[in-house]
């Protein structure tokens, strides 16, 4: 799973292999704001770590996991699913506030 391999990679300190499970707009709109390579970019994001899922929504391509630590927000891309934000919490009677987002 995306998710799973996403927090494995940060884990690992792999940003590079971070970047590959990134949708295509989250990883540029990264790059742009921050007017570095992917990894090096990510790296300075200090996204939380999370470990075990313990909400899974899924909504046709679209889906949301709550983890212990993190919550993420996928699409499913013709090569899999994909993350399109992460580092994500909750803000009262708002949309959900991400540190890293597709533009």
């Amino acid at each position: 799973m995306a998710a799973t391999a996403f927090e494995e990679t940060l884990a690992r300190a792999d940003y590079v292999a971070a970047c590959a499970l990134l949708a295509p707009q989250t990883r540029q709109q990264l790059e742009q704001d921050s007017d570095k390579p992917c990894g090096s970019a990510l790296a300075d994001e200090e996204l939380p770590v999370a470990d075990p899922v313990r909400t899974t929504q899924v909504n046709g391509r679209q889906a949301l996991l709550r983890l212990e630590g993190d919550t993420l927000f996928l699409s499913q891309f013709d090569d899999g699913w994909k993350i399109v934000a992460a580092g994500c919490e909750p803000v009262s009677g708002e949309p959900y506030r991400c540190a890293l987002k597709g533009g």
